[in-house]
């Protein structure tokens, strides 16, 4: 329940410092790997801004929601008739350098406002595809509705529209159940 900037904010007043930040924004309903950079080490965070990020994450197949996620207004339900087989044949489209297209709900800002701002005010701006890299995407575990990923990934990469974009390609549509990060860099979980 608590965003990137409300982990340092309460390590600003733990550490009694104004200079912190973190590598690599977490939604926040997502656990697992935020590093934490204090005092000089601030430094630091410009050289890890770029390092490859790993997650698992459950995807719930069959619905679709507005923020993307299951926190999300629920936007259309669907029968899922999806096998093993055909689950797996989709995910080879997402491996390697794919575009994507931010979501709303995001910390992106455009002309100075951030996105998820603006889509809480139910407003929609044009959002211009990203080059990312999917390096790994492995199915964990498939129960016919949902399907556990293992993703390593490209800065940038959002896994609510990994997860939207594959229930699109299959038909049924799609949204981000769970999410932990698992690797930040050289840091594991």
């Amino acid at each position: 329940g608590w965003t990137s900037q409300d982990v340092t904010a309460r390590l600003r007043r733990v550490f009694n410092t104004r200079r912190i930040g973190h590598g690599g924004t977490l939604d926040p309903m997502a656990t697992g790997v935020l590093p934490v950079f204090v005092g000089r080490g601030t430094r630091g965070v410009e050289f890890f801004e770029h390092a490859e990020k790993a997650y698992e994450a459950v995807l719930q197949l069959g619905i679709t929601t507005d923020t993307e996620d299951t926190s999300g207004e629920v936007l259309e339900k669907r029968d899922v008739h999806i096998s093993e087989t055909e689950f797996m044949e989709i995910l080879s489209q997402f491996r390697g350098k794919i575009m994507q297209v931010p979501p709303m709900y995001s910390a992106l800002k455009v002309n100075g406002q951030k996105l998820c701002d603006l889509a809480r005010k139910g407003k929609t701006v044009e959002r211009q595809p990203r080059e990312i890299e999917i390096f790994e995407l492995t199915c964990l575990e498939f129960t016919g509705d949902t399907a556990r990923l293992r993703v390593q990934c490209s800065k940038g990469t959002y896994i609510r529209t990994l997860c939207k974009d594959i229930g699109e390609a299959l038909g049924c549509g799609g949204c981000m159940a769970e999410l932990r990060r698992v690797q930040a860099g050289e840091y594991t979980i």
